[in-house]
């Protein structure tokens, strides 16, 4: 009997020389957020196979915080034509919670009318142990005698200790010592990165600004410990009613602020009004219930981070005149 053979399309036919090829492939719709990745690119990082969201907070989440930076801009200079070629060595983290090296190398194959990236296919290579070889080489190339050795190691010790000094000291600097969430220090460089971030993927974004009603007279009836008491009762309700992505920050006094990245205007609403049941509803202690009053903004085209904190402000200011425990936006 003949064999008829049924043809693919041709986006079928790139799908099956994706998952076939042994390297990480991926590819991003730039209009749509999606990011498809071929089998051996969970393989590469120990996981199974398409059990990862599929968008640009998967391979964000995978890079070494220490190459970040590094990679984000040789990413835009390459999107926004500044850069002739898309190549660059960096580490991505394992399901394990060890890091590999991988060569990252990827051509824009569409673009938009406007001149932004559409479409974007890259591959992310194993070059791990090209680099453990390459260490290996170098070390015997090395001529440095045992006391030299002995002594970089004392000293990466002693480096090691100062630098987890330097983390505590900066985690206490970004955390309110009250509620032990961020303080406005942190949250202003959180939504700066959160902003960048949503122009460049053309993602959306939100933030929510809170406000404890009529605060004063819980300090004044009740005294500050229960003021202090009130302004943690609420950290911890937010903290619960919001995604791991998002962030809550201690704005100053009775004020607060949410970040809320990839969402926009209309799930922040529900997000608040979530929020405001939540706190309406639970006491403080035996003899205090507050209420909340919300502002919320989502970010704008060409909009600073500054100008989006400004107008959820106002917004909240609305909810204060209007009549207390209301959301505006």
């Amino acid at each position: 009997m003949k064999q008829v053979m049924i043809p693919q399309s041709n986006e079928e036919s790139v799908r099956t020389i994706l998952d076939i090829i042994s390297d990480g492939i991926w590819d991003w719709n730039a209009n749509t957020g999606y990011v498809y990745r071929s089998p051996a690119w969970y393989t590469m990082l120990g996981y199974e196979v398409h059990t990862l969201d599929n968008d640009v907070f998967t391979w964000e989440s995978v890079i070494h915080e220490d190459d970040f930076e590094r990679v984000m801009q040789h990413f835009d200079a390459y999107t926004t034509q500044k850069s002739k070629h898309y190549q660059i060595e960096y580490r991505c983290k394992c399901k394990s919670g060890d890091y590999i090296w991988v060569e990252d190398r990827a051509k824009i194959v569409d673009w938009n009318d406007d001149g932004t990236v559409a479409r974007m296919i890259g591959c992310h290579r194993n070059i791990n142990d090209k680099k453990i070889m390459q260490d290996q080489l170098s070390s015997k190339t090395k001529t440095l005698e045992a006391l030299v050795e002995e002594r970089t190691q004392q000293l990466i010790k002693v480096n090691a200790e100062l630098e987890l000094k330097v983390e505590e000291v900066q985690r206490l600097a970004e955390t309110d010592s009250l509620t032990q969430i961020a303080n406005r220090y942190h949250f202003e460089k959180v939504l700066q990165r959160e902003v960048e971030r949503a122009k460049r993927f053309k993602e959306t974004l939100s933030i929510i600004a809170m406000d404890i009603d009529d605060f004063k007279n819980v300090n004044d009836q009740f005294g500050h410990s229960t003021g202090d008491l009130t302004l943690i009762h609420i950290a911890k309700v937010v903290t619960e009613n919001i995604r791991d992505i998002d962030l809550v920050a201690r704005w100053g006094g009775d004020e607060f602020m949410i970040i809320l990245p990839n969402t926009p205007l209309k799930s922040a609403i529900i997000t608040a009004e979530k929020i405001l049941e939540k706190i309406a509803s639970r006491q403080v202690n035996d003899k205090v219930v507050v209420t909340v009053s919300f502002g919320i903004a989502e970010l704008r085209e060409s909009e600073s981070s500054m100008r989006l904190t400004v107008r959820a402000d106002n917004a909240l200011y609305q909810s204060k005149y209007t009549g207390k425990n209301t959301i505006n936006y």
